[in-house]
């Protein structure tokens, strides 16, 4: 078996054990998504090379495993430190309808990126080699967005610094990050607290293999007023 057909079945697995269906297409697009991703980990560190046996459950199906959490009519989104194409990657294969713009301030990882977008044929997404900081891509990409994802990356407080610029009005902030988010959110409240409409943290337990939680990833999902 070779290893695109073994991540396929894993996907599978995951996929139906939680009681999701997405068609097969999107299945394969997957598997074939972690092969590149596992073979451009030997020149380029897309994520950890002691994780790469568990790309599919802690990369692949987590990103996805997010879709499930987002509301219905969101059409843009901004994946903020997108490393090898996670979440976004995996977003815009189950999310074919939702376009969206990756950015990584790292070249070498951009470039792994577009390359993958570009074997993937996904035409509903782009990477961008940036800062979401910076003059530059605030001034193009001013409320834009009704959706900025990221995994991992900043604290709280400095995603909605990011984040603020660069959404519509009404807008939904998703970080999906282990750790105490609850005294994150706290400490963003203080500054940004007339931006919330509303806030849930969702805990990401999934069947076989993290059925209560232990895995300690979360979801926070903000609905923001401008």
């Amino acid at each position: 078996m070779d290893i695109q057909e073994q991540y396929l079945r894993e996907l599978k697995s995951f996929f139906w054990e939680n009681s999701l269906n997405p068609d097969l297409y999107q299945l394969e697009r997957l598997a074939h998504f972690a092969s590149l991703v596992t073979e451009k980990n030997e020149k380029v560190n897309l994520i950890s090379r002691r994780d790469i046996e568990k790309i599919i459950e802690n990369h692949v199906f987590m990103s996805s495993f997010i879709s499930e959490y987002l509301p219905p009519k969101v059409n843009y989104f901004l994946d903020i430190g997108t490393g090898g194409g996670f979440p976004g990657i995996p977003l815009a294969i189950t999310r074919p309808l939702m376009r969206g713009v990756l950015v990584d301030s790292t070249s070498k990882k951009i470039e792994a990126v577009q390359e993958f977008i570009k074997k993937l044929r996904l035409s509903n997404v782009k990477a961008e080699n940036d800062r979401v900081e910076s003059e530059e891509f605030k001034t193009q990409y001013a409320g834009k967005f009704d959706l900025v994802v990221s995994r991992a990356t900043v604290p709280m407080i400095i995603l909605f610094r990011y984040s603020l610029p660069l959404i519509k009005d009404k807008a939904y902030l998703v970080a999906v990050k282990g750790g105490n988010l609850e005294e994150e959110l706290k400490i963003a409240e203080m500054k940004y607290k007339s931006y919330i409409k509303k806030s849930t943290i969702f805990e990401l337990a999934y069947k076989p293999t993290n059925l209560r939680n232990k895995k300690g990833k979360k979801l926070i999902l903000l609905e923001l007023n401008k």
